[in-house]
């Protein structure tokens, strides 16, 4: 099987991005497919959200990139039953200039990730546009931004699209957007609405209709390890997630 490869990303941090990528990767092994998240990310977030100590990690992406070791030597049952992981730690930030050193610097996710076998492969980007993230555009299907509802949530994305267009002509003609999925929504604030507009104006029917909400228990979930499938699945931060899986197979079928 030939997996279907998302790139998470928006280079501002704080927007969602990890909880978006670890609980749907948590629903989409609910719904029966097999999926590995890959932790790009250098602070680590979804190898500790996933349950698994970062510091005590003795292969992690780092080192596929590297060619210090196979992939398969890397992958990580995390405490989803059914749900792998490629752990990620600080080393992680020396990859960017350790790759600008080498050949088809951009490419390395890509080969390290050829002719693994799962249904998705969800790729957790570092909060920047550096060699990680044109990494994982490079090796990815399809990107999915999430954007919190916020004043400033547009800016930067013009940023991120102009990468985005880079790299599909030159590395990854394939690349699509999948989507754009408004994340931390207060429906108390009216500014929230006015987010949505603007994102609907400038991606059409690439925004989400599922919107994820401002949520304290999806909020205190990585702090015991947990996707919110575990710690709360009750909760209007699980129901989100659910549908928006949901919608994501849907766009994909």
């Amino acid at each position: 099987m030939t997996p279907k490869v998302i790139a998470v990303l928006n280079q501002k941090g704080g927007v969602g991005k990890t909880t978006s990528a670890i609980n749907l990767a948590a629903y989409l092994v609910k719904s029966g497919h097999k999926v590995l998240v890959v932790d790009l990310d250098p602070q680590g977030n979804a190898t500790s959200g996933l349950g698994l100590d970062k510091q005590d990690m003795e292969v992690t992406t780092f080192d596929v990139l590297q060619d210090h070791a196979k992939v398969a030597s890397a992958i990580k049952e995390s405490n989803v039953h059914g749900l792998n992981v490629i752990p990620a730690n600080a080393n992680l930030a020396a990859s960017e200039i350790e790759l600008a050193q080498l050949a088809d610097r951009e490419g390395k996710l890509k080969r390290a990730l050829a002719g693994l076998s799962y249904d998705f492969i969800l790729i957790d980007c570092p909060p920047a546009l550096g060699l990680l993230t044109v990494n994982a555009l490079t090796a990815a299907d399809y990107l999915l931004i999430p954007v919190q509802a916020e004043y400033y949530a547009l800016e930067g994305l013009g940023q991120l699209l102009a990468v985005f267009q880079r790299v599909k002509e030159t590395s990854n003609p394939q690349l699509e957007i999948l989507g754009v999925v408004i994340t931390m929504f207060d429906s108390r604030n009216s500014l929230a609405a006015q987010v949505k507009d603007e994102l609907t104006k400038h991606f059409g029917d690439k925004v989400f209709e599922t919107i994820v909400p401002r949520n304290v228990r999806l909020a205190e979930a990585p702090s015991y390890g947990l996707t919110i499938v575990e710690h709360d699945k009750w909760s209007k931060g699980a129901r989100a997630y659910k549908q928006l899986t949901k919608e994501l197979l849907k766009r994909l079928a």
